[in-house]
């Protein structure tokens, strides 16, 4: 008397994948219409560049690619800009985002607007690189 052993068939991973797949297309479609509120700024790499400390005696300070300014995620004119920080209290931190792909004219222009209002209190952000 010979007992027969039935064969266990291997488990198909296929619809496993095909649901991953589903929600991987769902996080990724979600993700593009969640608003960051954000301008979009490709920043500079720098090994040591370090996560800039939020705090709510602090303006931001952007410039695109183009070289427009941006105080606070409100489009500004230069000149707009140097009177604001004309009218700033010297301990309010500028927190500065600089578009890697904007002219080196442009990044001198506002550093030359607040070195002009010896303004001191400031950080330059960029993304950790590796």
């Amino acid at each position: 008397m010979t007992i027969e052993i039935p064969k266990k068939e291997p488990h198909n991973i296929v619809p496993f994948i095909d649901i991953m797949l589903v929600l991987l297309a769902m996080v990724l479609s979600v993700s593009t219409f969640i608003a960051k509120g954000e301008i979009p700024i490709a920043l500079p790499e720098s090994r040591s560049a370090q996560a800039p400390l939020k705090n709510s005696n602090e303006v931001l300070i952007q410039v695109t690619g183009e070289g427009t300014l941006h105080w606070n995620g409100e489009e500004a004119t230069h000149e707009e800009v140097d009177e604001r920080l004309r009218g700033i209290s010297r301990d309010v931190r500028l927190v500065l985002r600089i578009d890697r792909t904007t002219s080196f004219e442009h990044f001198i222009r506002l550093l030359d607007m607040i070195k002009g209002v010896h303004h001191e209190n400031f950080v330059i952000v960029a993304e950790k690189r590796g």
